[in-house]
């Protein structure tokens, strides 16, 4: 199958499940919440955002909207949505569009209608925590880039017990 015609496959609702991605869907807005305002933790500027029920007629689910996409997406209107991806937020599937991902309104009567007693965002998922150990001998990420936290000169790094280093003087 090349990559041309692949991109275009469409998945229905009913097949989303946590960590998926490059999704295609062509959904049905059933209906917007409350718009709230946040501060991003990264850059510090004012954002909105809102989740939308969207689905067909396999089921439903949440859709994350942010800023300039809350107003495109109105209820009662067929879309779309290219290259997104799904998460679990607070133990719920959220669909997502982020960065890469697009939706488009297009003239279409399907899907018809949203199954709507089939919500994938009621299913509670449990969330893997990521796991990085404090001191790592695996080069995951811990701290030492692999080495152990003891250094092969017998102290501890950052020279404390040689007299050296933040704090350094001895406490007998």
């Amino acid at each position: 199958m090349s990559e041309m015609s692949k991109s275009e496959e469409f998945k229905i609702v009913d097949e989303l499940k946590p960590g998926l991605r490059s999704i295609n869907l062509k959904v049905r807005c059933n209906s917007k919440n409350e718009i709230r305002d946040i501060v991003s933790r990264k850059t510090g500027e004012n954002l909105r955002v809102t989740e939308a029920v969207v689905g067909d007629e396999t089921g439903s689910i949440l859709l994350t909207l942010w800023n300039d996409d809350i107003d495109k997406m109105q209820p009662d209107h067929v879309y779309k949505l290219s290259n997104a991806y799904t998460t679990v937020f607070k133990g719920s599937l959220r669909l997502n569009l982020g960065k890469y991902g697009s939706m488009e309104e297009i003239d279409e009567s399907t899907p018809a209608e949203v199954k709507l007693d089939n919500n994938l965002s009621d299913k509670v998922y449990e969330q893997e925590r990521s796991f990085r150990p404090r001191y790592g001998g695996d080069r995951s990420g811990g701290y030492g880039g692999g080495r152990p936290y003891r250094s092969d000169r017998g102290g501890y790094r950052g020279g404390r017990d040689r007299g050296e280093g933040r704090n350094s003087r001895r406490r007998y």
